[in-house]
């Protein structure tokens, strides 16, 4: 079984790139092979100019990996994980302190930073994990799904933190199921589904691709779905429903929105919302493997 198959791509100095796909596409594989621990069968990296088979040890000190689960001791406060890994690095004692004074202080860490990891929440265990990752003041960063599982108030919290070290200079490496994250944070993107790349560029060439914009129409009332579904199918292609919401959508143009609205006006239909949109990385997958992410990672 083949879990990468010829992945291949750069990443600039200073910048994100987004590996997009769902579970078991292939993303934490590669993570591991460029990280040096799981080996290739086959091809070769280089992380800050250091081949990832034969010179693993100076892969290893130029870069930093937050994996997908926490990496911290929960029986050790958050104080005490990173003085551990200020010492695993041979940082002199003095440095160490301060060291991990200032990372818990960047990740707003230090009202906690004399409790026990295992009292902090997930968004908690998330930044100090990051905060671990960059101890040795790595130039490029790993980041395998770092906001799996949180809340989306943390999840932003933690987007605003990986935007700061972007700032910084640092290369950030992100692997995510989460198309808006890849949105939000990513220069570019790489596609990549059962092992291979299927796409790549920047969000908005990938957009782009996917072809026309999309009409959305939001009703607002319940019980006009059936009829505006009759009403809509035959001007909307491809119409899907998202009958939770109430809301209508397919590929379509500008002048359909006013062919739609005297539709519906006529037979006294009620929206709150009509409009194009452009298409989001969710339509570009599904148009480059026919399903949407979600139900890939199923």
């Amino acid at each position: 079984m083949t879990a990468v198959d010829r992945v291949s791509f750069q990443v600039p100095t200073g910048s994100v790139l987004g590996l997009l796909g769902p579970n078991g596409a292939g993303k934490t594989t590669t993570v591991r092979m460029m990280t040096t621990l799981t080996p290739p069968t086959s091809g070769t990296g280089r992380i800050a100019g250091h081949d990832i088979i034969k010179e693993p040890a100076a892969v290893r000190r130029s870069m930093g990996l937050t994996a997908q689960s926490a990496t911290v001791d929960e029986l050790l406060t958050g104080r005490e994980n990173l003085r551990l890994i200020a010492d695993l690095y041979g940082i002199d004692k003095q440095r160490t302190r301060s060291l991990a004074d200032e990372l818990l202080e960047r990740f707003s860490l230090t009202d906690a930073a004399d409790k026990v990891a295992k009292q902090y929440s997930g968004g908690m265990r998330r930044r100090l994990d990051l905060a671990a990752s960059l101890v040795a003041a790595p130039p490029v960063l790993f980041l395998d799904e770092p906001t799996t599982g949180l809340d989306p108030r943390s999840r932003q919290e933690l987007w605003e933190v990986l935007r700061g070290l972007v700032k910084e200079g640092t290369t950030l490496l992100l692997t995510t199921q989460y198309l808006e994250e890849a949105d939000n944070l990513a220069d570019n993107v790489i596609v990549i589904d059962k092992g291979r790349i299927i796409a790549e560029g920047t969000p908005l060439q990938l957009k782009d691709r996917s072809g026309a914009a999309r009409l959305v129409v939001t009703l607002s009332r319940p019980e006009d779905i059936p009829q505006a579904h009759e009403l809509l199918k035959g001007v909307i292609p491809e119409l899907h429903l998202d009958e939770d919401v109430r809301q209508f959508s397919g590929p379509a143009d500008l002048a359909s929105i006013n062919t739609l609205a005297s539709l519906l006006a006529d037979h006294e239909i009620e929206v709150d919302d009509l409009g194009l949109k452009r298409p989001s990385l969710d339509d570009v997958f599904l148009s480059l493997t026919g399903h949407r992410a979600e139900e890939a990672a199923k």
